[in-house]
């Protein structure tokens, strides 16, 4: 039960660098990183800043960009017939439990 909590905390986690709070976070910590050590904000700290905040937008724009491809899937599922109502939900689950699903998957597959 740890592991299983420790990898959905982790995905929570991805998922939560993708949300606007994630950048105030960021923001708030720039200002206090000015007021209480603006000696050591020299090119390096900018740099570190400069990559947190590019990592956070790339961050979300990949999280927009799996949002919508999850949701044109589920409306084909939805929308076909033969579909398994169950994989409107696969997207719930932790990375290796899609993982294990698609390897069972796979190993049904008569090709």
């Amino acid at each position: 039960m740890p592991k299983r909590a420790l990898q959905r905390g982790l995905t929570e986690l991805g998922v939560m660098s993708g949300h606007p709070v994630a950048f105030a976070i960021l923001g708030l910590y720039t200002v206090a990183w000015v007021v209480f050590d603006r000696e050591s904000l020299d090119f390096h700290g900018l740099a570190t800043l400069v990559t947190w905040t590019m990592t956070l937008f790339i961050q979300r724009a990949e999280h927009r960009d799996t949002q919508a491809i999850q949701a044109k899937l589920d409306e084909l599922l939805r929308a076909h017939g033969d579909a398994r109502d169950e994989l409107t939900h696969l997207d719930e689950q932790t990375a290796e439990e899609i993982e294990t699903h698609r390897e069972e998957e796979r190993s049904r597959d008569p090709r």
